[in-house]
């Protein structure tokens, strides 16, 4: 199981650290990822890292703002974003895949593991 928190109301320009903490099972070795998904459309990556602990984002935007972190003692997956904008608006859902491959990893359907997500809210 996945639960997400630290989502919240914020200006643009302010930061957020969401966690997504995971119970039941480890994901140290897992490939995690970072989604989210605003009204209307559909659910889109942010940030993952692979089973080897590469890093990668979906923009160079989301590179230079968010950070995107794993804690394997405390079994938890981290979103460091910074510079928020208006736009990054949406419901974030962390995901965890113990066969994920890299060249799967922006793939919602390579994820078999999901959290219930948390949302983002941004004003200019």
């Amino acid at each position: 199981q996945l639960q997400a928190s630290g989502g919240g109301l914020v200006q643009a320009g302010g930061s957020l650290r969401l966690s997504c903490a995971a119970s039941g099972r480890s994901i140290s070795r897992d490939a995690v990822a970072w989604f989210r998904q605003s009204p209307g459309l559909e659910r889109t990556f942010v940030a993952g890292i692979n089973r080897s602990g590469g890093k990668i984002y979906a923009t160079d935007s989301m590179k230079g703002r968010f950070t995107i972190s794993k804690d394997n003692a405390k079994n938890t997956v981290y979103l460091q974003m910074n510079s928020l904008r208006p736009d990054d608006t949406a419901v974030y859902y962390c995901a965890a895949g113990p066969s994920v491959i890299a060249s799967n990893l922006v793939s919602r359907d390579a994820y078999y593991y999901w959290g219930l997500g948390t949302q983002v809210t941004v004003s200019s």
